[in-house]
């Protein structure tokens, strides 16, 4: 093949291969290890220009069937993400699992649903409860305010509930649910082991590149733990919720390390009695290389307030 007859495949190959989003890039599946595809979204927070996609969709190949993990936040990013699984497999959807209750995560069910109604749906058994108990609306409405593309998506809630250790057997292919602490990023976190692969999704207890937001339902100390863990299970790849995936060094270190600092400073902070606002500069000064992640300036308070009133209930 002549130069220029490559040059124009691969321009051709990236515009089929890709989901193109105007003004903020191209999203198509890549190989993270074998029978393992992940696209990784947009680090920017959920907007009107990205259409509210911003997480990691995933999808395995099974024997005879996919198994898709954590799709999007929307029917419309759903139906996209669909669109790009094909250009790689054309066997059925039969299996979808959900790392957390976060609507950037799951909405997409639905598109997955309206297309391969028999498949199965699995989550956390608390994010089931909270799905149904207005979790779902929630969220719902979060996203069609941000983006009209959101309108009309309907709640497929997973009606499997899995816990820790369960174990998965789908298409040949197996899956080791992990979820040993009540709360990290959320009360209702799953971590899933790959087996075949040696492959651990993270879901939001592990970001790249982005910083993670903490409601009243999480626990950072936890999510250290819940880190830690990860660590010491026998993983080649690991997938963040948001990011970049790779070896652990790439994918769990930096975050982690993030929140060790966080911990470090508040606690000296604590026993100092000083008030987050006057934490933060301290910490800041630890967290140079963490900067330019997004998000860093907004949430950075925010943890150093979250992280205190938990190191401060240790002490009730």
């Amino acid at each position: 093949m002549n130069k220029l007859a490559l040059l124009f495949a691969l321009i051709f190959s990236s515009i089929t291969h890709a989901w193109t989003i105007d003004g903020v890039g191209d999203f198509k599946f890549e190989q993270a290890s074998d029978r393992v595809y992940v696209m990784h979204g947009p680090i920017a927070s959920p907007n009107e220009q990205n259409y509210g996609f911003m997480n990691n969709p995933i999808f395995i190949e099974g024997d005879n069937g996919l198994i898709v993990i954590d799709p999007g936040s929307s029917k419309f990013v759903g139906d996209n993400i669909l669109k790009e699984v094909k250009k790689i497999s054309s066997k059925p959807v039969v299996a979808v699992i959900n790392t957390h209750v976060h609507g950037d995560h799951w909405l997409a069910n639905h598109a997955i649903k309206d297309k391969y109604p028999d498949a199965k749906f699995y989550a956390h058994m608390n994010m089931i409860r909270e799905a149904e108990y207005g979790e779902a609306q929630r969220w719902i409405k979060t996203y069609s305010d941000i983006t009209d593309k959101a309108k009309g998506t309907i709640a497929v809630i997973p009606t499997y509930s899995i816990g820790h250790k369960d174990t998965l057997t789908i298409e040949g292919q197996k899956f080791i649910i992990h979820s040993p602490l009540p709360s990290s990023h959320s009360s209702s976190d799953i971590m899933i082991e790959h087996v075949n692969s040696k492959t651990l999704f993270t879901g939001d207890n592990a970001f790249t590149d982005r910083m993670g937001r903490f409601d009243g339902q999480s626990n950072m100390l936890d999510n250290i733990k819940i880190l830690d863990y990860a660590k010491n299970l026998t993983i080649d790849t690991y997938v963040p919720g948001h990011g970049y995936s790779g070896a652990v060094t790439q994918a769990i270190d930096p975050y982690l390390n993030y929140l060790k600092i966080i911990e470090q400073e508040s606690r000296k902070g604590y026993e100092e009695d000083l008030a987050d606002y006057e934490i933060k500069p301290f910490a800041d000064k630890h967290l140079a290389e963490y900067r330019d992640w997004s998000g860093y300036d907004e949430q950075l308070g925010k943890h150093i307030n979250k992280m205190l009133l938990e190191i401060e209930a240790l002490d009730l």
